[in-house]
């Protein structure tokens, strides 16, 4: 797998340490691109790659393109877009790692057939230091023949993986990992907001909620930050809304009604509308905490 050339597009937090990863692995990272021309030639010049002035000039000198954006209209601008990775995309593998809705990881890879490219999701459990070293969990949907062809590359970059199914099944198991995720933030963030209320010490109940049914992953991953109030962004409560919103969209189309969900939704679009979305989603604890700061 050393011999392909890889390519990224989306050098924010995540991408951008995927890539490194890869190059300190011994592969070549051949093209980036980026909507920030300073991050995109800081991580060129850094990774010995070349800075593209354009989507199709990755697809042009790659094997191999990750897709590290935010949303589904950014994926849609990337793929079908004027300028789009699917130009003379014959015999290019697209390796597609946001969360997004399971639909367009469906049109993704009907599409690419169409050109003679393969299309795969590589869905990303963890955050930014296990991007940076090779200590992802992936979720991987798509063809199962493609995937084992490129797992080498997959395994470099992650600590454990699982092929869950066709496409779209990733974007499903993603949406569900990130609701039950988000849910839990906002119900550690309740508990810690009303334990101060009652003039508890806090790291001690954090202890007793270890050792309790209370404990979970997000208990382990949040609650020092919750106390020391310490917001550095690994995953935006921005994206957690996005994310929360995709699981609650999933769950109207089968008519199920999902009131945790809906109402841990609320709460991260809250943060937005407050200008508090580029918090880490263990923000949310501002909106419960009495002596927040200055938020209502």
């Amino acid at each position: 797998m050393k011999d392909k050339k890889i390519g990224f597009i989306g050098l924010g937090r995540m991408g951008a340490n995927m890539a490194r990863r890869l190059k300190d692995c011994g592969y070549t990272i051949s093209g980036l691109y980026d909507i920030s021309e300073e991050v995109k030639n800081a991580l060129a010049n850094e990774l010995g790659a070349t800075a593209c002035p354009k989507l199709a000039d990755v697809t042009a000198c790659s094997d191999i393109v990750f897709t590290v954006v935010t949303n589904n209209a950014a994926m849609e601008s990337i793929f079908f877009g004027e300028d789009n990775l699917f130009k003379n995309a014959e015999g290019t593998l697209f390796i597609n790692c946001a969360t997004l809705s399971p639909e367009i990881h469906r049109k993704l890879e009907s599409e690419a057939a169409k050109v003679g490219a393969d299309s795969l999701e590589a869905c990303m459990a963890s955050s930014i230091p296990q991007a940076r070293n090779g200590e992802l969990y992936l979720m991987i949907g798509g063809d199962e023949a493609t995937f084992n062809k490129i797992k080498p590359m997959l395994d470099d970059m992650s600590k454990d993986l699982s092929f869950v199914g066709e496409a779209g099944k990733a974007a499903e198991v993603k949406a569900l990992v990130n609701m039950v995720m988000n849910i839990n933030t906002a119900a550690l963030a309740e508990g810690l907001g009303l334990g101060q209320a009652l003039g508890l010490d806090l790291e001690k109940l954090c202890q007793v909620f270890s050792q309790t049914g209370a404990a979970s992953r997000v208990l382990e991953t949040d609650a020092e930050d919750m106390l020391n109030r310490d917001h550095e962004c690994y995953f935006s409560s921005e994206h957690a809304a996005k994310d929360s919103g995709i699981a609650l969209e999933l769950a109207t189309k089968l008519g199920l009604n999902l009131p945790l969900a809906a109402a841990t939704l609320a709460q991260y679009e809250r943060m937005v509308e407050l200008g508090l979305g580029e918090y880490d989603k263990s923000g949310v604890a501002e909106l419960t905490f009495p002596g927040r700061k200055g938020v209502s």
